[in-house]
């Protein structure tokens, strides 16, 4: 049987990638790890799911979550360091 964690490991995002995307989605992991597994190969998609992590930082800080934010910003830097075709301005 496959698991959560089968289908995680096997998109090109971690973890926390995921889990960024399920919390911007407000959905659960299985369907932000299919959704982002997804999005990452469409033109464009990259930048989606940047600018999805970069939405929850600022809701959190909204929310003077700053230890959320923070959490987020690290997802953010490793998300850009590993799919630098995620900058706004960047043709893939």
């Amino acid at each position: 049987m496959i698991t959560l964690e089968d289908i995680e490991d096997i998109t090109c995002l971690t973890r926390e990638e995921i889990a960024a995307v399920a919390e911007h989605e407000h959905t659960g992991l299985l369907n932000a790890s299919i959704q982002s597994e997804y999005l990452m190969q469409q033109h464009h998609g990259p930048q989606q799911v940047q600018q999805m992590i970069c939405e929850d930082i600022r809701e959190a800080l909204h929310k003077d979550d700053v230890a959320h934010a923070k959490e987020l910003f690290a997802v953010l830097r490793h998300f850009m360091a590993e799919h630098p075709e995620a900058a706004r301005g960047v043709s893939p």
